[in-house]
């Protein structure tokens, strides 16, 4: 039974958050491309190529992942680096984040994080050595911050240390990797003009409310204006180019603008629901490894909706994290229901 909600609610997630990205995208789609439904039909590219991604996960053992999980790292290394490569990189706004293959963008690093994850599964399984898991990450985070990515640091930082000690990690080694590593993320934030002027918005919204203050202001007003009930489906003013990344990263505010407080309640809710019926599958599986690479999964998930609520809401800065299932993007949607049908295989045969 739980294996049925865990594929129904994963459907209904992926439905609405589809309408929701015809909604969101709307404004967007026709200011720059002249097309108000350019974006949606982009993104189901991204379902379409996602359901062969889901079915793909759905039929192949997952201890195959697991087998060949160094080799999925290596070539998450070498999707990172490409990025990197003239004609075959693409660099929009600054950022260095894309790959081109015939035409389809990806981002790269979507992938990495999969195959980072499948790594762990093969190697954490026997075994926790501080210094390998300190050294597959620097080469992935130096990549990363080059492009530069933030909040896919966060996010992979935050996988790999989860999956290190749900694996039996010694707890204390990772509180000494925190006490140095958050400084050092600190650093780079305030290295960077980008990211530290996200910060000092974060911390003083008022500060510039017409430029650096300007993106989370408008997601507060969105917020606001939902009320309890919400404007209804289809009748946000946000969307109109007030809340810059309205379809992809801030997408969320959105819902809240349409749905309201009971509407947005309901989604976060559901995707809760979807991260503890995810768990529940795959937390007594007998394959040590195959175990490891569905808590890692399910990890990945949560800790990126986690993410991406949170800066909406305004508790962390903005982070660039897209939200599971509701945010524009073909690559993170193929990714996301690949790692959605590799759970579903595991809930459904414990012993493969």
């Amino acid at each position: 039974m739980k294996n049925i909600a865990f594929v129904v609610l994963t459907f209904l997630l992926l439905l609405v958050g589809s309408v929701f990205v015809l909604e969101a995208s709307v404004a967007e789609s026709f200011t720059t491309f002249g097309d108000q439904y350019f974006l949606f039909k982009q993104h189901l590219v991204g379902v379409g190529v996602g359901l062969i991604a889901y079915l793909a996960g759905m039929l192949i053992p997952p201890r195959l992942w697991v087998k060949f999980g160094a080799g999925l790292y290596i070539f998450g290394l070498i999707l990172l680096t490409a990025v990197f490569i003239p004609g075959l990189g693409r660099e929009l706004n600054g950022a260095s984040r894309w790959i081109n293959v015939a035409g389809f963008g990806f981002q790269s690093v979507e992938f990495f994080k999969f195959g980072l994850i499948a790594f762990y599964a093969q190697w954490m399984s026997k075994h926790q050595k501080l210094r390998v898991f300190l050294a597959s990450l620097a080469v992935p985070i130096l990549l990363i911050m080059l492009q530069p990515d933030l909040g896919s640091l966060l996010l992979v930082i935050s996988i790999a240390c989860s999956v290190f000690f749900v694996a039996g990690g010694n707890i204390k080694q990772l509180g000494l990797l925190a006490a140095v590593g958050i400084p050092l993320v600190l650093i780079a934030i305030l290295a960077s003009p980008y990211r530290r002027d996200r910060l000092l918005t974060f911390l003083n919204p008022e500060s510039d409310p017409l430029g650096t203050s300007f993106h989370i202001r408008q997601i507060t007003i969105a917020l606001g204006r939902g009320g309890w009930f919400g404007q209804g489906l289809g009748n946000s003013t946000q969307k109109f180019a007030y809340i810059p990344e309205a379809s992809t990263d801030s997408i969320f505010a959105i819902i809240a603008e349409e749905l309201g407080y009971l509407g947005s309640t309901i989604i976060i809710v559901s995707l809760f629901g979807y991260m503890l019926l995810g768990y529940q599958l795959i937390k007594t599986h007998e394959d040590p490894g195959v175990r490891l690479l569905g808590l890692g999964l399910i990890t990945w998930l949560g800790v990126q909706m986690l993410l991406n609520l949170a800066s909406v809401v305004g508790l962390v800065p903005l982070t660039g994290v897209p939200l599971p299932f509701f945010s524009y993007g073909r690559s993170a949607v193929i990714m996301v229901l690949l790692a959605a049908g590799i759970i579903t295989r595991i809930g459904k045969a414990p012993s493969t």
